[in-house]
């Protein structure tokens, strides 16, 4: 079982050598239902780290706890420096942290063009139209199509293209890789790597820890609400028996 790290000191975070994202003692309700136990881990700047567990660990409800959209939540949340775990989600996604659900949340009304240019800019430093196009050829190619007319994986482009405009600097990614082709993976998987290589941070939830291996700096493991192991991508491959047990697969 992992100590709780402690939290951020926001009179002492200077942006560089220190977690962008400290988490600890973290723990969320839905109703009489206590899903997080105490989850604690950490994010460093320009890292992908993934959240790996079974179906119901509470991956996902550590990315909505993190982003304010959980009915009850206690613990320490500091984002570079500054807790946040008391403030509301417009608030939380205006201090440079984007979320992108499972669901995708694409608007079937608007076309690609449209739905790209709907979430407002929070901060400096977001990807133009044409970078976001140049990241996903696809969607250029479909940028007048309605959200209806695309296929899962053109979707789940437009989704993180999305948030790509904001200036969000902290990219939380809900299992981006869910019932996509191989191919659409790979391209995802390219994806993040490129989006790590130009200074963007990356918390992923993902149930395929094969691909989560190929972009991940580091792996923290769920298992009933509580992070139990941190495994480093170079030391996945030994500990391949553990993580099977984990995982259930």
């Amino acid at each position: 079982m992992l100590e709780s790290p402690g939290a951020l000191d926001p009179r002492t975070y200077t942006g560089t050598g220190g977690p962008l994202l400290g988490v600890s003692a973290l723990n969320a309700w839905y109703g009489e239902s206590h899903v997080l136990h105490g989850v604690a881990f950490e994010v460093l700047p320009g890292e992908v780290v993934t959240l790996l567990g079974r179906n119901g660990a509470g991956k996902t409800t550590t990315l909505k706890s993190i982003m304010g959209i959980v009915p009850r939540r206690e613990g320490s949340i500091a984002f570079e420096g500054r807790e946040t775990s008391t403030l509301p989600s417009n608030r939380i996604a205006r201090l440079g942290i984007a979320y992108c659900p499972e669901e995708r949340g694409i608007f079937a009304s608007l076309n690609v063009e449209e739905n790209l240019l709907l979430p407002p800019l929070v901060r400096e430093g977001g990807l133009s139209e044409a970078q976001i196009y140049e990241l996903f050829p696809n969607l250029k190619e479909r940028r007048k199509s309605q959200g209806t007319k695309l296929s899962g994986g053109e979707q789940q482009m437009l989704a993180i293209g999305r948030i790509l405009r904001t200036g969000a600097r902290l990219l939380l990614l809900d299992e981006p890789t869910e019932g996509l082709a191989p191919v659409i993976v790979q391209q995802i998987g390219r994806t993040i790597g490129r989006l790590k290589s130009q200074g963007f941070t990356i918390l992923l939830v993902e149930q395929n820890f094969r691909f989560a291996s190929t972009v991940a700096d580091r792996h923290y493991v769920l298992e009933n609400g509580r992070v139990v192991d941190m495994i480093p991508n170079p030391e996945l491959e030994a500990n391949m028996k553990k993580l099977h047990e984990y995982l259930g697969v």
